[in-house]
């Protein structure tokens, strides 16, 4: 609105470089957040333009903020040339620096979470050092290791004298990748606590995924509904 007011056609070229500046400060915080969102909720590679948009929004919505800005001031027929030609030469730079801080070069998805995940549970169900374990999924994948124990425990039968890593939680509404609340993942569908649910299954790291990540307290009362014949003390 001040460009086209003509508020900087006679110098206040700090000013102008200040607010550039104001502006690419907001925006390179909006990626960086951005960014943080999409490592602890990450969109699933498999849907290609959700995935492209939810990864890349921070450059995109950058691009927005700034191309209009440079334009305007490259254009303003009015402007002192020399402020013109400064802050149009900043105004490009920054856009620059901020739309690169946006861009995820190496964008999470559901699919690399499980991998990572799966490949850091393995280590340390089997004693390995963690090299596959990431700060941010270390202590998430000691939990998986510990749930995936408990239910290999509680669902030895004939066929399976190992036990499975198969559990059922309900699904995330409307289609989502993962459910905005957490959820307690089961031992079978037939469990009466997902009667008349819409309901996923997995494997534990699956269901962590999600955001199924507590196992049900009812093992003995699930045992029986499902089937298994062997007993488990956890709770």
């Amino acid at each position: 609105m001040l460009l086209r007011q003509n508020k900087f056609d006679q110098a206040h070229l700090p000013l102008i470089i200040g607010l550039l500046v104001g502006i690419a400060i907001f925006a390179i915080a909006g990626n960086l957040l951005w960014k943080a969102a999409n490592r602890h909720d990450p969109a699933r590679a498999s849907d290609t333009a959700r995935f492209f948009f939810q990864n890349q929004l921070g450059a995109i919505i950058t691009l927005i903020a700034f191309l209009p800005l440079v334009f305007l001031i490259l254009t303003d027929k009015n402007m002192d040339p020399r402020t013109k030609k400064v802050a149009g030469g900043v105004g490009a730079a920054l856009a620059v620096l901020a739309t690169v801080m946006g861009i995820s070069f190496k964008p999470p998805s559901v699919e690399q979470y499980t991998q990572d995940m799966n490949a850091c549970a393995a280590q340390i169900k089997s004693g390995q050092p963690t090299t596959a374990c990431s700060p941010d999924v270390a202590a998430q994948a000691q939990a998986i290791a510990t749930d995936t124990a408990a239910v290999a425990a509680a669902t030895r039968d004939a066929s399976h004298p190992a036990g499975q890593d198969v559990v059922y939680w309900i699904a995330p509404e409307n289609g989502a990748a993962k459910s905005t609340e957490p959820h307690v993942f089961h031992l079978c569908a037939g469990v009466s606590p997902l009667k008349d649910k819409t309901v996923n299954s997995g494997s534990v790291t699956e269901a962590y995924a999600q955001n199924a990540v507590r196992i049900t307290k009812q093992i003995d009362m699930e045992q029986k509904q499902c089937g298994f014949t062997a007993t488990t003390s956890t709770n």
